[in-house]
């Protein structure tokens, strides 16, 4: 009876090692969960961080346009609501072009990333509807560099970002008159320029509450949008001072209408 006591007393210590596993296993998961969330949300927990100090330029009604401050950026003056056809093309002043006449479909820019260069012409009239366009040269801007100007973008309203093949910078971004070329995805002042440009209310660009939503097929779908032609514009090409085709899309996506007086 002594020694079967004695046994039982071993039996009884032994060391839970199928419960050990189980919680050792548990918090493993946890610990990856957690490692996984912290990975995956940097990026905008990251962003935060830049938005907030670019805070300061936005626009006020004292300052109405704070991107004058920013070291670089090119303006110029151009006239809004000069639409051309699906099939036309104009021969823009500046690559990209940030102002001109363009498409009367305009490109969706509610936070699109676009993977593959787009058409300049529908480009262009999202930016008189108050966006600002990143475009990048895919030759120079990869890796991590990549996500950096995704996190400016996704998800974002009046935001877009596009590939551009050729572009002199790695990265270039454009609001209706305004334009900041960069060397990288880092530089603060792609930040800056968003807080001071993306539906600036001053009067900075022509259609001050304009719709960004997608138009769809037959007009401009983003699973599918008109693609980039990276060849010189030809002769019949439309000039900058062009002012308007016959049966082009009316503005806000309206009937087809005639060219403004003077054309």
């Amino acid at each position: 009876m002594k020694a079967a006591k004695n046994r039982s007393v071993v039996m009884g210590k032994r060391t839970p090692w199928g419960t050990i596993i189980g919680v050792v296993v548990v918090v493993a998961l946890l610990a990856g969960v957690i490692v996984y969330y912290l990975q995956a949300s940097a990026p905008k927990r990251d962003q935060a961080s830049r938005d907030e100090a670019a805070a300061s330029f936005a626009p006020t009604a004292s300052n109405p346009d704070p991107s004058k401050k920013i070291p670089g950026v090119v303006t110029k003056q151009y006239a809004g609501s000069v639409h051309i056809l699906p099939t036309e093309r104009v021969a823009y002043d500046q690559s990209p072009p940030f102002g001109g006449p363009h498409d009367g479909y305009w490109a969706t820019c509610t936070g699109v990333v676009y993977p593959t260069a787009v058409r300049n012409e529908n480009m262009v009239h999202a930016l008189e509807h108050g966006t600002v366009w990143i475009a990048y040269n895919p030759d120079k801007v990869k890796g991590d560099q990549i996500p950096l100007l995704e996190a400016r973008v996704k998800g974002k309203p009046y935001t877009m970002m596009s590939p551009y093949p050729g572009l002199d910078k790695p990265i270039s971004l454009q609001s209706w008159g305004h334009q900041l070329k960069l060397d990288s995805a880092d530089d603060p002042r792609i930040d800056q320029f968003i807080a001071a440009l993306r539906t600036n209310p001053n009067g900075v660009y022509p259609e001050i509450g304009a719709s960004c939503d997608a138009l769809g097929k037959g007009m401009f779908d983003p699973a599918n949008p008109p693609k980039f032609d990276p060849s010189k514009p030809g002769k019949d090409a439309k000039p900058m001072d062009y002012k308007g085709s016959t049966g082009a899309q009316g503005e806000q996506g309206g009937m087809p209408g005639t060219p403004p007086a003077g054309q």
